[in-house]
């Protein structure tokens, strides 16, 4: 790499800060319309929102110590569960992508961060089709 290289990629980087929560949501909302047309019809209504980090009933839920161990996660009734009619009162199902968290792992990863919200938008909405963690995992070896 030569000095003038090394120099632009520097001044790439200089002036920028970490995306706050609205470039976040653009950044999913990017993800989500990259997506397949076929596997976005099959989500049905579900909600897309980013927050800071996972909320304490969340983390205590899920038997987490840190607010880092949690990149995103499944809230409703997936699909394989869901009855054919909605209760009256039922939340809406929503895939929540936590900001501080990804950001953590995007840093101390060699992926793009776009990448990476669009795995854990994907991990999440596969929560949402009824998959455990274990057949997420199985399907994306299988695609790699």
């Amino acid at each position: 790499m030569t000095a003038e290289d090394t120099a632009a990629r520097i001044a790439r980087w200089m002036d920028r800060a970490a995306p706050d929560l609205d470039d976040f949501a653009a950044i999913a909302e990017k993800a989500w319309a990259e997506l397949p047309d076929e596997f976005r019809a099959l989500t049905g209504d579900v909600e897309i929102r980013v927050d800071d980090f996972p909320t304490d009933e969340a983390l205590d839920e899920l038997g987490l110590d840190s607010e880092f161990d949690l990149l995103g996660l499944f809230q409703g009734v997936g699909l394989a569960h869901a009855p054919a009619v909605a209760g009256t009162g039922q939340m809406p199902n929503r895939v929540w992508l936590y900001r501080r968290p990804i950001l953590d792992y995007w840093a101390e990863h060699e992926e793009t961060l776009g990448d990476v919200v669009t795995h854990v938008l994907v991990h999440e909405i596969g929560h949402h089709f009824g998959l455990s963690d274990d057949d997420i995992d199985a399907v994306e070896a299988a695609a790699d």
